[in-house]
C-alpha cells in the first residue's frame, strides 16, 4: 500500500456500479466494474473496495469521496454528489479539452452532451422513456436470440449486411427480430442491425457537432457502434479513455477539484 493523496469517484448506475481513484495529477490509479443488484449501497462499498485495492492504496489516502449516477444518494460513504451528465462531461473534457459532443448510452438511457471549449454544457438530449437502443435492450435482445451478449460485436463485425430494425419499442423489436428469424436471415447480420439501430436512436436525438465522443458500457464491450454511427453521420466519432467508467472519473475528477 501507498501513502499517496489520492480521490474517488463513485458511478451507481441502474445496472452497473463502477468506481475510480485518482491521483493529485487526475491518474486513474485504480478501478472496478461490478452489478448494482438490490442493494447500492453495498455495490459502491464492494465496488470502491476493489478499486482502492487495484490501486494499491488505503482507505485513509482518499481525501474525497464524489458519487454519481441513478443510485448517487445511495452512498453512504460519499462526501458529495454530482450528475451524470456533469461527471461525463468533465470525464471526457479532462481528455478532449475543446468543443465537444459526448454520447453516452447506458444501462436505462442515452445522452447527448454538448460542451464549449471550457468544458461548460451548452446542449441535452436524452432518448424516449423506452429503453430500445441502450444496454438493457441489447440485454434482452441477447437473452431473446439466446447469445451470450459478449459475443454480439463480434458477430456483427462478421456480418455481410445489416438487418434494418425499424421499431421504437424493446417489446415490438424483440417480435421484429423474431419475424426475420422466421424469414431466415443470418443471426450475424440481426445482431448487426440491432446495434445499428442504436446508432439510428442517437442520430435521431439531436445533430452532432464539433468532436465527437461516446462513453458507457454499450460502446465499451461493441466498439463497432461507434463505426456505424460514423457512417451514418460521416464523422469521426471517438471511444473515450475508460468508456465504462468515465461517469466515475468524472465523479473523482471532480472530488480533486473540491479538495482544492
Amino acid at each position: 500500500m501507498t501513502d499517496i493523496e489520492t480521490f474517488a469517484g463513485i458511478d451507481v448506475g441502474t445496472t452497473m456500479t463502477k468506481a475510480v481513484v485518482i491521483s493529485t495529477d487526475m491518474d486513474v490509479l485504480g478501478q472496478s466494474v461490478r452489478r448494482s443488484g438490490a442493494d447500492l449501497a453495498s455495490a459502491a462499498t464492494e465496488a470502491f473496495g476493489e478499486a482502492m485495492s487495484r490501486a494499491k492504496v488505503s482507505r485513509e489516502t482518499v481525501k474525497l469521496v464524489v458519487a454519481t449516477g441513478f443510485g448517487r444518494r445511495s452512498v453512504p460513504f460519499a462526501h458529495d454528489t454530482r450528475t451524470e451528465i456533469g461527471c461525463h462531461g468533465r470525464g471526457c473534457h479532462h481528455y478532449y479539452p475543446e468543443a465537444i459532443t459526448v454520447i453516452d448510452v447506458g444501462g436505462q438511457d442515452s445522452k447527448i452532451i454538448k460542451l464549449d471549449a471550457q468544458g461548460r454544457r451548452v446542449g441535452f438530449k436524452m432518448n424516449r422513456k423506452c429503453a430500445a437502443g441502450t444496454g438493457s435492450f441489447l440485454e434482452e435482445m441477447a437473452h431473446k436470440l439466446d447469445i451470450p451478449l459478449g459475443k454480439f460485436n463480434g458477430l456483427a463485425q462478421a456480418a455481410t449486411s445489416t438487418a434494418q430494425i425499424g421499431s421504437y419499442c424493446t417489446v415490438f423489436t424483440a417480435t421484429e427480430v423474431l419475424d426475420r428469424i422466421r424469414a431466415g436471415e443470418r443471426t450475424d447480420d440481426i445482431v448487426r442491425g440491432l446495434l445499428d439501430s442504436i446508432a439510428k436512436r442517437i442520430v435521431e436525438m439531436d445533430v452532432l457537432t464539433n468532436r465527437v465522443v461516446m462513453t458507457g458500457g454499450v460502446v465499451a464491450f461493441n466498439p463497432i457502434v461507434a463505426e456505424l454511427l460514423s457512417a451514418r453521420t460521416s464523422t469521426e466519432v471517438e471511444i473515450a479513455p475508460h468508456p465504462q467508467e468515465m461517469g466515475a472519473l468524472g465523479a473523482a475528477l471532480f472530488a480533486q477539484l473540491l479538495s482544492n
